[in-house]
């Protein structure tokens, strides 16, 4: 019997039980298709209570491993978003991707985007299963071009007054929160899971993304558009009527380029994303300050 305490890893025990369900879902223990045990078995599996299980059940359910099923039914292990074929929301499609992404040795992945936002929240699993030991890559090398923090953005401006700063100057601070979060994320590996080789480099440019790209491995471009929308924001005591995009909800359209890729106009597209990425980051690009 598999029995959990909190003490064994220092964290809850629901996400105890959830890291265990996981590895089995990772690990083909449990299919595509397979019914979870009861709650009445996992409690006496793991030794907790139905709170700790529902909890860990809930869990596994928002990140998409398990489907949720009517009262009383064990949920059964769902498909993976990607198999489906149709392109998917970027906070959905990424996550899936980081993870498989992280199965790899070596990890490398490139990223424009309006902010980091998406990407930390896509970190969430690979991370997860870094933790409990489930991916082991030796080496993680993560390179993101932003926009600059001097520029002047056509996006997100107000509805009524384009020239009006305040947007940007929020944007701004979005921006510095989410890559000083991103960093201290990727330390973390290095740090606290013991990955061998880290490095989390963030330049900027001096142009507006109407588009973001993420590239994984060198094998694989995953590119959406930012959709521009009016809505509400606060800021400094002020509710703005301001244009912005939405960047976690819009479609990311995947083309790969690895040894089993026959698509020649994917593995163009790569490597032409590839180039493009690379002729930014190593003539205009600057590095972003945090410190």
């Amino acid at each position: 019997m598999d029995k959990t305490t909190p003490a064994e890893h220092g964290r809850p025990q629901h996400e105890e039980v959830a890291a265990k369900l996981r590895e089995r879902i990772d690990s083909g223990e449990l299919p595509v298709g397979a019914r979870i045990p009861t709650q009445k078995d996992l409690v006496s599996e793991f030794g907790v209570n139905r709170t700790v299980v529902r909890q860990a059940l809930d869990e596994l359910k928002r990140e998409g491993l398990l489907t949720d099923t009517g009262r009383g039914a064990p949920p059964t292990v769902a498909e993976p978003a990607h198999s489906h074929g149709a392109p998917q929301p970027a906070g959905t499609e990424l996550a899936e991707r980081l993870y498989e992404a992280f199965r790899a040795e070596h990890v490398t992945i490139d990223a424009y985007s309006l902010t980091t936002e998406t990407f930390n929240n896509a970190l969430a699993r690979p991370h997860r299963a870094i933790a409990d030991g489930l991916l082991t890559p030796r080496s993680i090398t993560v390179r993101v071009i932003i926009p600059s923090p001097d520029a002047y953005l056509a996006l997100p401006r107000l509805v009524d007054d384009p020239e009006d700063r305040r947007p940007l100057q929020r944007l701004h601070a979005l921006q510095r929160t989410w890559a000083t979060a991103l960093r201290m994320s990727l330390d973390s590996f290095k740090h606290r899971y013991e990955v061998p080789e880290v490095s989390c480099a963030i330049r900027t440019v001096a142009a507006t993304p109407l588009q973001k790209l993420y590239i994984l491995n060198g094998t694989e471009a995953l590119t959406g558009y930012y959709h521009v929308v009016p809505g509400e924001v606060a800021y400094q005591g002020e509710t703005l009527q301001i244009f912005d995009v939405l960047g976690f909800e819009t479609t990311l359209f995947r083309s790969t380029a690895g040894p089993r890729s026959h698509d020649k106009q994917e593995i163009a597209f790569v490597q032409n994303s590839k180039d493009w990425f690379n002729s930014l980051w190593e003539t205009i690009a600057a590095p972003l300050p945090l410190d």
